[in-house]
């Protein structure tokens, strides 16, 4: 809604134009009337739309024809005045001023005009049979109104409408020659009525009529009134009620009512409340409302998004196998001027047997949306009426930046949910496939993915120590020479090689020792193709041997050429880094024949539990039975026994590595 209204009258000499300008400001009619008042402001809070009014008066007797053009350029509402007893400036209305205002104002800009009528106090008749054929003839005329300077008969009312036809106007809703809205306003309308309809079933029921009220109005509407509402859609169409609640057609008919009585207000209060400019296109502050982004830090969905999120795709599920099918997919996304997600989206997250995206993968793709472009987000979210059905102030209520990653490290954990890994390897080396294993894939289904539907991302869940978090894994293209900011942006790298092709390591090696050997970036090297005969590296050391070297875990074997889903282990282990960076993990296998998953086994063994219980049942029960033990001496005892396990433990460590 515009921020101010500016009046501009026009209109022959001596019909009234600076008299009716003062006899609104002073409610009375002036004894002297000059040829031109200055340009008057009417207060916000005095006016019924609760807007700043501008009123600029014209005289041909003192200003030039170039100071009318420049005001015509300017206003954005233009009052035509003529005096009903007067024949003459009637027809310059359509002569003179009308061609005027039009050859001075550009064709995409429509000044909306108001044709009134002054002086009705002299004559008994109307000039309405006279004017009715020229508002048909000229679509910028938006009313007529007669009134009269002299007992301040309408003045209000004509300023009002003069208001109105700024705020409000007909022009972008309704075709007076067709009798019908216009086409984009039918569109505005039916994605707002689809937002509306919470449970997609077509028809708006009298909770989500109430809810829609009060979204719009701040307030519901009684049973009676809702009954009646209903009961004129059902008088004048056949179809506009369906099972007791309000079908498309029906909410349509409604506005259209609405326009034709002269209560255009009414819809343009709901096309504005659903983020609808004056040209009936979403608004840009509607779409894109402000969110400070620090440097260093990343962008995640809330929970309330995450609920607003599972309750649109819950709506658009209709056969309950939670997965998107193409139908459904774009019945969801029908709000959208564009289809938001192609085909790569289905190899970006997780999809069933037929290749739709499951419920996870839905909310894995507005997890990576919000990662990498939290604008498009709020984009996405705002055609989905976030900020109303949610009932949040913006898009941006359901965004949670997170703190830096310079504090994380510092403080030595993390309340992120969201880890970007950047995978690294040669041509040819298995990064796709590493991709594409994450989202469950094994060979026989990753072959079946076409070329031009290939993504360079994956993202999915992971569990780490009974948390859920998100991986994002990135294909780095292998330019060696050039690496982007972006490309060395993120919380772990993965660095992934062939282990049947003997050149392959080379490359890895190389980035890592050029790129990331200073950095505090955790990284993590992949062997590849682990299901081929292992071939010797062409490189000074084994790979076993660097990762030693530069204290890294040992490389990891993998293989997605599998008979059932391809393990995920590995994508564990890299969430576990991402989240702990500064903890050197010195062994990331399940081998269990090396000492560290030796005395991990030990820790965990039946037979260990089975000690500690026993010790701290007895010690439990000689407290409880010595009652009158002091408790000092209580846990003196239990400090004692305390070391005692520290020290057979270590004494078990040390015969464990000597064995080794």
């Amino acid at each position: 809604m515009r921020k101010d209204v500016r009046i501009l009258l026009v209109g022959e000499p001596k019909v009234g134009k600076t008299s009716l300008i003062m006899s609104l400001v002073s409610e009375e009619f002036p004894d002297v009337v000059p040829y031109r008042v200055e340009e008057i402001t009417i207060p916000a809070d005095v006016t019924p739309e609760r807007v700043p009014t501008h009123i600029v008066d014209y005289s041909d007797a003192e200003q030039t024809d170039e100071q009318l053009f420049q005001e015509i350029s300017k206003a954005n509402v233009i009052c035509i005045v003529y005096a009903v007893n007067n024949k003459k400036s009637i027809e310059k209305v359509t002569n003179h001023w009308i061609p005027l205002i039009t050859e001075n104002t550009e064709k995409d800009s429509r000044v909306p005009l108001i044709l009134v009528g002054n002086k009705s106090d002299l004559v008994e008749h109307s000039s309405m049979e006279t004017i009715l054929p020229i508002m048909n003839q000229y679509s910028e005329v938006e009313t007529c109104v007669e009134c009269s300077a002299k007992n301040l008969k309408n003045i209000s009312e004509l300023f009002y409408y003069a208001q109105k036809a700024v705020l409000h106007p007909t022009g972008p809703l309704y075709c007076p020659e067709k009798k019908d809205m216009k086409p984009l306003c039918v569109k505005a309308l039916t994605r707002i009525f689809k937002v509306s309809d919470l449970d997609n079933d077509g028809i708006l029921n009298d909770n989500e009529l109430n809810f829609f009220q009060r979204a719009c109005f701040n307030s519901p509407l009684e049973p009676q009134a809702l009954e009646d509402v209903k009961n004129v859609v059902r008088k004048n169409l056949i179809d506009g009620v369906h099972y007791n609640g309000l079908s498309l057609k029906g909410f349509l008919f409604l506005h259209t009512l609405f326009i034709q009585r002269g209560r255009h207000e009414t819809t343009w209060t709901v096309l504005r409340r659903f983020g609808y400019d004056d040209d009936l296109e979403l608004n840009q502050d509607y779409l894109f409302p402000p969110l400070k982004l620090p440097p260093d830090c990343t962008t995640e969905l809330n929970h309330n998004a995450y609920l607003f999120l599972q309750s649109v795709f819950d709506k658009h599920d209709k056969d309950r196998d939670c997965a998107m099918s193409p139908d459904e997919l774009r019945d969801l996304f029908d709000v959208f001027p564009y289809m938001p997600w192609g085909p790569d989206v289905n190899n970006t997250v997780c999809s069933n047997e037929q290749g739709w995206i499951t419920y996870q993968g839905y909310l894995s793709q507005w997890t990576l949306t919000t990662y990498l472009d939290v604008q498009r987000c709020l984009e996405y979210l705002g055609y989905l009426g976030y900020s109303i059905i949610a009932e949040q102030e913006s898009q941006a209520a359901g965004i949670t930046v997170t703190r830096a990653k310079k504090i994380d490290l510092q403080k030595k954990q993390t309340q992120r949910n969201v880890f970007r890994c950047n995978v690294f390897g040669d041509m040819g080396s298995g990064k796709s496939g590493f991709l594409q294993a994450f989202l469950g894939r094994n060979l026989v289904r990753q072959k079946m993915i076409k070329e031009e539907h290939r993504s360079y991302y994956a993202i999915s869940t992971t569990y780490v120590y009974g948390q859920e978090k998100y991986l994002l894994l990135h294909e780095v293209f292998p330019d060696f020479d050039y690496l982007t900011d972006a490309d060395m942006a993120c919380d772990i790298v993965c660095l992934v090689y062939d282990v049947s092709n003997p050149y392959s390591f080379e490359y890895c090696a190389k980035v890592f020792k050029q790129y990331f050997m200073d950095s505090k970036t955790p990284c993590m090297m992949v062997a590849a193709k682990s299901d081929l005969p292992e071939i010797k590296q062409m490189y000074g050391c084994s790979p076993l041997e660097f990762c030693r070297r530069h204290k890294m875990p040992p490389p990891q074997s993998f293989t997605c050429n599998t008979a059932a889903e391809p393990n995920r282990e590995i994508y564990t282990k890299l969430t576990t880094m991402a989240m702990y960076p500064h903890a050197r993990l010195r062994c990331m296998c399940t081998c269990n024949r090396c000492t560290f998953c030796l005395c991990q086994n030990l820790l965990n063994s039946e037979l260990l539990q089975t000690v500690r219980a026993k010790l701290y049942a007895v010690v439990l029960r000689r407290h409880i039975i010595q009652e009158n033990l002091t408790s000092s001496t209580f846990w003196l005892r239990a400090s004692v026994g305390a070391t005692v396990f520290a020290v057979l433990g270590f004494a078990m460590y040390r015969v464990l590595l000597k064995t080794r």
